[in-house]
């Protein structure tokens, strides 16, 4: 019954969507495209062999399934991929580091018909959920189709695991549906169990963003990067990895205090969207010399702030950095992925908004890899007293790196609860 009044509101509330769409797409165009695949419809895949469906919503959730899809299409080279997710953002990632390997389309609205149309087009053999892509009518169609659900790198923060409970009686019947939970920690586990999942579909295998590899492809790229932020010279590079709207504002204070003891500082701002580049190169150029990274070639010695303004490129960004702010952290978002940066042995700063993160933070906060700043005063303190003292941002870094090397070994584990529910 509560499935039922779920489907009806989501009928009723789809002009809403469609008019969020429209509106999106005034500063990303591409929300306006290809709307036929969110309702099902799309050329149907050849069907002579099995197939996989692994969905993630967006670019971090498709960068952290990446080496999950790539290990697959290894272990499974009989079976199709199927890689969905809800953003273009996330769209353009799997077209750029998937192409033709895999059968790639946006996923279905979560209304029976679209799940109809979308499963009977691919006949996955398994679908495999990232994260917390928790959605009642997904999972109930994968459940009626004998389709077994795996929720893979799951997560469930403390505060999501309160909204879920308060409608406890769609969110029950939904978890009892799922097949198996490979949750990152135990943390997440037992919120799930206390929600309504049953221990026997629950395993703890870890964070497979912890199992990143820099390859030397992207070592390389991440020189090549630094030598054209640093031009001839030795200048420092803050960056501010994926900011949201109001971080900017805070990291240009922070900048400017950190001006009068470290001129040649170059302050390197990525925004999370790319509909906010425009934004937040017209804000920084009301203070500062501005650049942006997509135009190529060498920072100007008196360019003070550059402004990441292209898709794809975060991994050797950090790498190309000396200190690294992470954000979604100064504003209610809960954060993101700072195992990238720990990988690199980069000094790590961020804001209290933590809770998508809640262990790995707790982690690098323990290991003195990372340290929590509240304000950009806090902040422009901290990365002053490491840009003068080489020993100090050193041993923060490589704090940070023995975090993310210790807590590898995820990847394999849930490889092994897939391959048990594929067989």
């Amino acid at each position: 019954m509560m499935r039922w009044l779920y489907s009806l509101f989501f009928y009723l509330c789809l002009p809403l969507v469609i008019t969020r769409l429209l509106w999106r797409a005034r500063s990303a165009p591409a929300y306006a495209r290809r709307w036929s695949e969110r309702f099902g419809f799309f050329e149907a895949r050849h069907k002579e062999r099995p197939a996989i469906w692994v969905h993630a919503v967006s670019v971090g959730e498709t960068l952290a399934a990446l080496p999950l899809i790539k290990q697959l299409q290894s272990t499974f080279p009989d079976h199709d991929l199927i890689v969905t997710t809800t953003t273009p953002t996330g769209s353009e990632r799997v077209r750029a580091s998937l192409g033709d390997s895999v059968f790639h389309v946006y996923a279905p609205y979560d209304l029976p018909d679209c799940l109809a149309r979308f499963l009977r087009r691919t006949q996955p053999a398994l679908a495999i959920i990232m994260e917390t892509e928790l959605w009642p009518n997904t999972i109930a169609a994968c459940h009626q189709r004998q389709i077994p659900l795996v929720v893979a790198n799951a997560r469930l923060s403390e505060k999501s695991a309160r909204g879920y409970a308060r409608f406890s009686a769609l969110a029950k019947p939904m978890l009892q549906q799922i097949t198996m939970v490979a949750a990152q920690h135990r943390d997440d586990g037992e919120r799930f169990v206390r929600l309504g999942l049953p221990l026997t579909a629950l395993a703890i295998t870890g964070n497979i963003k912890f199992d990143l590899t820099l390859d030397d492809a992207v070592r390389r790229e991440a020189q090549v990067i630094r030598k054209r932020w640093q031009g001839t010279g030795r200048r420092p590079v803050l960056l501010a990895a994926s900011t949201h709207q109001g971080e900017d504002t805070l990291l240009l204070q922070t900048y400017e205090k950190l001006l009068p003891s470290n001129p040649d500082l170059l302050l390197v701002l990525v925004p999370r969207h790319p509909e906010r580049f425009d934004r937040v190169v017209t804000e920084a150029e009301a203070e500062y010399r501005v650049q942006r990274h997509s135009e190529g070639g060498t920072v100007m010695a008196d360019t003070q702030v550059l402004v990441g303004d292209t898709m794809g490129e975060m991994l050797p960004m950090l790498g190309a950095s000396d200190v690294v702010f992470m954000g979604g952290t100064w504003v209610p978002n809960g954060g993101h992925n700072l195992i990238e940066p720990a990988a690199w042995g980069k000094p790590i700063f961020c804001g209290p908004s933590l809770f998508n993160f809640a262990e790995v933070s707790r982690l690098l906060k323990e290991s003195s890899g990372l340290k929590i700043v509240e304000t950009p005063t806090d902040l422009a303190v901290a990365v002053d007293q490491l840009l003068a003292s080489d020993v100090r941002s050193e041993s923060m870094g490589e704090a940070a790196r023995q975090v993310a090397e210790a807590n590898r070994g995820a990847l394999q584990r849930l490889l092994a609860v897939i391959e048990e529910k594929l067989v």
